[in-house]
């Protein structure tokens, strides 16, 4: 059989597994489910399984030697492997099972390519490490963060590990976001895509260190390379140092929002 990904490289890779993995999710769309229940109100759905398992399917055609971490399967491969994939195969799992298409498909390479996929508009967005672009209809094109939307989509899902230092719910009712910003709650990374594009101004989550997250990692990447202004809620670099994630679409509005966050 022909390896149909042999020849990719590591952007077309991380693309063509988004893809593959939001076939997946829009074909399975609609019907009843079966669930995985993973504690704390968290589940997986049939849908997230099938589609990871596609998903490290067109990786490890593409790159055998690669390891993978993945939202269900976790980790695949030496965990100290040079080059390690992080799959979040149905980001916004709560939203897709009672109806909601506010979805995506999440691959990343640590450290270089990554793509984000909408399963129903059919967007893929991704990224080399350096230049981000979306691809509609087999057309790419660069992707321009823009802050004129005033839309802030922010986290609040549980857990808070930021309070009572830091409440996302907090954010919304200040005087000065209420103000400059308009609240959007998605409940998916997608959100991250959309600043990267312009959709959104920014978006903001309380956690640790998310740069080596599945459902963060491709949109940070996005974010970077696009040009947004990314760091932690505390204003530190994402990473070991950093706490949480602001990511938005210019300096201004970055400078805007960390004021409120710690006014």
């Amino acid at each position: 059989m022909i390896n149909s990904y042999a020849g990719l490289d590591d952007t077309e890779v991380a693309v063509a597994a988004a893809r593959a993995g939001a076939d997946v999710v829009r074909a399975m769309y609609g019907r009843t489910l079966t669930r995985v229940d993973k504690g704390a109100g968290d589940f997986a759905t049939a849908a997230d399984v099938e589609a990871e398992k596609t998903i490290l399917g067109v990786i490890h055609a593409a790159r055998p030697d690669d390891a993978v971490l993945g939202e269900e399967g976790g980790q695949q491969g030496a965990a100290g492997a040079a080059r390690q994939w992080l799959v979040d195969p149905l980001c916004g799992t709560l939203n897709y099972a009672v109806g909601s298409m506010l979805v995506a498909v999440n691959v990343a390479l640590r450290g270089g390519a990554a793509a984000v996929a909408d399963p129903f508009s059919g967007e893929v967005f991704f990224t080399d490490g350096e230049t981000a672009r979306v691809r509609r209809d087999g057309v790419d094109a660069l992707l321009a963060p823009m802050s004129t939307t005033r839309l802030v989509d922010v986290n609040l899902d549980p857990p808070f590990p930021g309070a009572p230092g830091f409440r996302a719910v907090d954010l919304l009712r200040h005087p000065g976001f209420v103000e400059r910003f308009r609240p959007r709650v998605v409940s998916t990374t997608l959100a991250l895509a959309w600043v990267a594009a312009g959709k959104r101004a920014a978006y903001v989550t309380d956690g640790g260190d998310l740069s080596g997250s599945v459902h963060f990692a491709a949109g940070i990447s996005l974010c970077r390379s696009a040009g947004c202004v990314v760091t932690g809620i505390d204003g530190a670099p994402v990473g070991p140092a950093g706490r949480g994630l602001v990511a938005a679409a210019d300096d201004e509005t970055h400078r805007a929002l960390m004021s409120i966050i710690h006014g």
